[in-house]
């Protein structure tokens, strides 16, 4: 049995591997290898990290499929960049405001470009057995003393155990890239220790070890992150003594710590992020820090309406989405009002606008059209413009000219909200012809006025001419025709966007954009044609208060 360990162990070392690889490092049948016995019998190979994202992303190329789906709006610039630094085998450092996709880049090349790897089930640390030397596995197969013959850490000492315990039926695990992803948050209280781990009293105790033995070692995020990819949000932020902790690792690929006598090899990539502001001030990344994470990729908020639209949609969170409608022109506006935002010279630039004052803001809306109409009415739950005063509590930046007070900060987003309303609203009127203006203005100087509520539903009861659309309406047969005629537009335009959900690969869990035949989507339509009725050119309805419309003479 001795005899057989050690030439199995031996040929499998020495060998080259008997299958055919799928991605960097995983066998074609790699689930079907579920023991220490099955790694060594195939005779398998450890891919290190930078050769599975390089592989990985080189087979994404090759296919010309997206290896960084959910990503949008940088395939022109910051794309290449990290292409460009990964086939180099850089550690990277992400420069951008708040809400550009960071950290989400981070979580996307871990979980598409790092490949499957075998770990012993249960290991901390990632550990995978045929890493260990030849001679120390065959030792701890046979279940007899272990000669460290290297003072580097190999596997965990619980791992050692584990396979003295259980020899080639060691059970083994294939993880993926996303389970080797870790997360830190640099604040102040981030501590060396839980960078590079620590002496742990409890372990001390329980086992009766030495301080300096490896047993009493408690893992930190650069072992833990081992084999896969560790995410240092806003870098600047830990102080220079920490930064100085992660010096021996982009530039050796190993670390020590404590009065352990080993050293640490986590074959990680680092992936760090930093504000365009702490990045440029003098001190904020310790100098060789700064000059070790090789390539420095600056990102951007999205430079498209459409492409803003498309990440809305991504990334927002409602509870019943199968009740939703979301019209095309709602989402238009909230993009663009953010958009606004951006380019607003009162408004601190340096801080930016994220993309979640977008998505939230859209949650928020949909949130209002559920709580005034679709909980007491039991109706679709479809945003209007006259919902659209409740993104005052999702829409977050400072201001810079003027005092940052909220009062000044509503004003100008009331005037941003009024400009975008204004912009989009016109868009649909283009379609319009001069005769269909006059036979508008026509009936509301005969009809007088119409009066707009966001409690105004299709299921309402009343008789009363203005207490909702419907009757009001009756009166109004010109503007019915116009609103189906927009209907039509709009239908034309969600067909071209679900087609590009479906490029990008978004899903929408079930919301719609349009449907026919629905009494609040035709009403949150009718709202968007008096809005751009009264922004025309030469307007025909004047809004004399906030809810209602009249004819300009």
């Amino acid at each position: 049995m001795i005899f057989e360990v050690e030439k199995l162990v031996s040929q499998s070392y020495s060998t080259l591997p008997e299958y055919t690889e799928i991605m960097p490092g995983v066998p074609e049948k790699y689930k079907e290898i579920g023991t220490l016995e099955d790694l060594l019998l195939i005779n398998y190979k450890h891919s290190e990290v930078n050769k599975q994202i390089r592989g990985n992303l080189i087979r994404f190329l090759k296919k010309e499929k997206n290896p960084y789906p959910g990503i949008i709006g940088y395939d022109q610039e910051v794309i290449p960049a990290i292409n460009r630094g990964i086939l180099s085998g850089h550690d990277l450092l992400f420069v951008g405001q708040i809400g550009q996709a960071k950290t989400k880049l981070a979580e996307v090349i871990s979980k598409n470009l790092l490949s499957h790897i075998p770990i012993v089930r249960g290991s901390l640390t990632n550990d995978i057995p045929t890493t260990i030397p030849e001679r120390e596995l065959v030792s701890l197969i046979e279940d007899k003393e272990v000669m460290h013959y290297s003072p580097k850490f190999n596997v965990s000492k619980e791992t050692e155990e584990i396979i003295r315990n259980n020899g080639l039926d060691t059970k083994i695990d294939w993880i993926s890239g996303k389970d080797r992803y870790r997360y830190i948050l640099a604040t102040p209280d981030i501590s060396v220790k839980d960078l590079v781990g620590q002496i742990d009293a409890i372990k001390i105790a329980k086992k009766g070890v030495e301080i300096y033995n490896i047993e009493s070692y408690s893992p930190g995020q650069l072992l833990q992150a081992r084999h896969g990819i560790l995410c240092i949000d806003e870098l600047p932020v830990l102080d220079p003594r920490k930064q100085v902790a992660l010096l021996s690792i982009l530039q050796e690929g190993k670390f020590t710590t404590g009065s352990y006598p080993v050293f640490f090899e986590p074959d990680l990539k680092i992936i760090a992020t930093s504000n365009p502001i702490d990045y440029t001030h003098s001190g904020k990344i310790i100098e060789p820090l700064f000059d070790r994470l090789r390539s420095h990729i600056e990102t951007q908020y999205p430079k498209k309406i459409a492409d803003e639209i498309l990440i809305i949609v991504q990334e927002i969170r409602p509870i019943n989405p199968e009740n939703i409608i979301l019209p095309i022109f709602i989402l238009k506006t909230i993009a663009l009002i953010t958009n606004l935002a951006r380019k607003h010279s009162d408004i601190n630039q340096e801080k930016g606008v994220s993309v979640r004052m977008s998505v939230h803001s859209t949650e928020i809306i949909i949130a209002e059209a559920e709580r005034v109409r679709s909980l007491l009415y039991e109706v679709k739950t479809v945003p209007r413009f006259s919902d659209i005063q409740c993104i005052h509590q999702t829409s977050k930046f400072e201001l810079s000219e003027l005092e940052d007070t909220n009062k000044n900060r509503m004003e100008i987003l009331n005037k941003i909200i009024s400009d975008s309303i204004k912009i989009i609203s016109k868009e649909y009127m283009d379609d319009l012809n001069p005769r269909q203006f006059k036979l508008l203005k026509d009936e509301f100087q005969k009809n007088k006025q119409f009066v707009v509520s966001q409690t105004f539903v299709g299921k309402n009861n009343s008789e009363s001419t203005n207490n909702n659309y419907e009757n009001q309406l009756k009166n109004f047969p010109n503007l019915i025709q116009i609103i189906d005629q927009i209907s039509k537009k709009l239908k034309k335009e969600k067909d071209e966007f679900v087609e590009l959900l479906i490029k990008n690969g978004i899903q929408t869990n079930g919301i719609l954009f349009a449907e026919d035949n629905n009494l609040e989507y035709m009403f949150s339509i009718l709202e968007l044609i008096l809005e751009g009725l009264r922004n025309l050119d030469n307007p025909i309805l004047d809004r004399t208060e906030r809810d209602t419309y009249e004819s300009t003479i």
